[in-house]
Order: structure tokens, then sequence, then C-alpha cells
């Protein structure tokens, strides 16, 4: 009898450790600031021209994000994250091969929706505004190379685009490990013209953050 309420106690002891260690963990209810840090692999998509093919490239991603909880179940997380983007591509002009890199640099918004099934996973879904910042374009062609660099005013060029994002977010304890995958619901030019390519902006994002 001694036996079994010693290992009932053990039991007990265990259990409420379990719990304790959970409840500080556990950020559902808590309104929550964090920063966090990752890349971007990023393309476009709505291409025109069938001589003109788009790869994927790597940019930096990493910001800020503030849990703002609904209950224990929902909640908002709206961010502030710088964000590179952009595309390598390949074409030929006048049977000339050339190469293009462009990286465009964004201060994106998310505005999230948060499902929280447990303390480990949030799923998150939601509208994203982002704000043009820079282009950078890399031209390489046998008879010619460029770089060109432009911090935009007002030269056609939509800055403010409409975007949509979702993922998942997986908490360890004050660790963020985060995936996501967005693309732009509008396109680069504010009335639908473009030098090549026109293009729209989708991504997949891996970052990993603290939250305090």
């Amino acid at each position: 009898m001694k036996k079994l309420l010693l290992s009932i106690s053990a039991v007990a002891l265990l259990l409420s450790s379990i719990s304790a260690q959970t409840s500080e963990t556990d950020f559902r209810d808590r309104l929550s600031v964090g920063v966090k840090a990752g890349v971007n692999l990023s393309n476009v998509y709505d291409s025109q021209g069938e001589s003109f093919n788009a790869d994927s490239k790597f940019g930096l991603a990493g910001g800020v994000f503030i849990s703002i909880p609904i209950g224990t179940y929902i909640g908002f997380q709206p961010e502030v994250l710088f964000s590179q983007k952009g595309f390598q591509a390949s074409g030929n002009i006048l049977g000339l091969p050339y190469n293009i890199t462009r990286t465009t640099d964004y201060i994106d918004v998310p505005l999230l929706f948060a499902l929280k099934p447990s303390e480990f996973v949030t799923i998150l879904l939601g509208p994203q505004y982002s704000y043009l910042l820079k282009e950078k374009t890399t031209f390489t062609s046998p008879i010619r190379n460029l770089d060109q660099e432009t911090e935009f005013n007002n030269d056609n060029i939509r800055k403010n685009t409409l975007c949509f994002t979702g993922g998942l977010d997986i908490n360890v304890k004050n660790i963020v490990i985060g995936a996501r995958a967005g693309w732009d619901v509008q396109s680069n030019k504010g009335d639908g013209t473009s030098t090549t390519p026109r293009y729209k902006n989708m991504w997949y994002q891996a970052t990993i953050g603290f939250r305090f």
C-alpha cells in the first residue's frame, strides 16, 4: 500500500511538473512580440513571351511580429518584414542569349488570422500589403552588360501591391520556426504595361524567430 501511495505521488508530481512547463511555454493566451529572420525563395508568374524563362532566386527576409490572442485557439498576427523577392531569367534577343537577375526590396505587412490547435502549431492565413522600396537589375549578354538600381519615385511601377500569404509556425518554447507561401494579387505595373517581363511575385519563405 505504501509503495502504491509513493507511486501515485510520483506520478502526480510528474504531471504537475509537465503542466507547469506547459503553462510556461504555451503562448496562446498571451500577447507577445517577437523577431524573425530567414530567406525567401522567389519567382514570378504571368510572364509574357514564350522566349522568356524565369527561375527562382534566394533573398533575405526578416522583421518583427506581434501575436494578439482572441481566446486560446484563435488570434491575430500582424507583422512588418523586410523582404527580398525577384527572379533569374534567360532568353534571346535577335538570336543572342541574355541573362537577367532582378532583386526587388519590399516592406511587407502581413495581416494574418491565426488558428492555434495546439501550443506547438499555429496556422496563419491572410492578406499582405507590400511596399516596393528598390529594384536592382543585372543584365548580361555577349554585346552588353548592365547593372541598374532604381529607387522608385513615380515611373509607372506599382509601389503598393496587395498579396495573399499563409503557412505554419512551429512553436518550441520561445523559438518560432515559420514556413510560408505567398503571391501577388496585382501585377507590378500600375496600368498593366511592362518591360520584359510583366510579372507578379510568388515566394516561399522560411524563418526562425524568438518570441518575448
